[in-house]
C-alpha cells in the first residue's frame, strides 16, 4: 500500500521527471523526457494509478492480481490501473512504477536518453 504523497515522491526522485496536469485539475500525470509513464486521477474514491507495463507482463499481473486492470481510458494493451489501496506490497507498488518508467525511457531517442544519465 502506498498513499499518493508517497507515489508522488517517489516519481519525482527519478531523473528528468515533471509533473503536470494536461488533462485538467483533477489528473496528476508524470512525465520522463515529455513522455507519461504515470497518471491518476484526484477526484477518485481509490487511489488508483495507471502505470506502462509490458503487454505479457501485464497479463501475468493481472491474472495473479486482482488489484491489477486493463488500464482505465488507455491501451489496455500497454497499460494497466494499478489500486494502490489494495493488498499489494509497498515493494511490488514501487517495481510496478520503476517497469513503467524504465519502458518510457527505452523508447526514448538515443539522445534524450542520453541526456538522463
Amino acid at each position: 500500500m502506498m498513499n499518493i504523497e508517497e507515489f508522488r515522491i517517489f516519481c519525482l526522485e527519478k531523473p528528468a521527471v515533471t509533473e503536470e496536469f494536461p488533462f485538467g485539475p483533477e489528473t496528476l500525470v508524470f512525465k520522463v523526457a515529455g513522455k507519461v509513464f504515470a497518471l491518476t486521477g484526484l477526484d477518485e474514491v481509490n487511489f488508483k494509478v495507471n502505470l506502462k507495463c509490458d503487454p505479457g507482463y501485464a497479463e501475468e499481473l493481472r491474472e495473479s492480481h486482482e488489484e491489477v486492470k486493463p488500464g482505465y481510458h488507455m491501451n489496455k494493451k500497454h497499460w494497466n490501473t494499478v489500486d494502490f489501496e489494495g493488498s499489494l506490497p509497498e515493494k511490488l507498488l514501487k517495481k510496478l512504477i520503476d517497469h513503467s518508467y524504465e519502458l518510457v525511457v527505452k523508447s526514448l531517442p538515443k539522445s534524450k536518453r542520453e541526456n538522463l544519465i
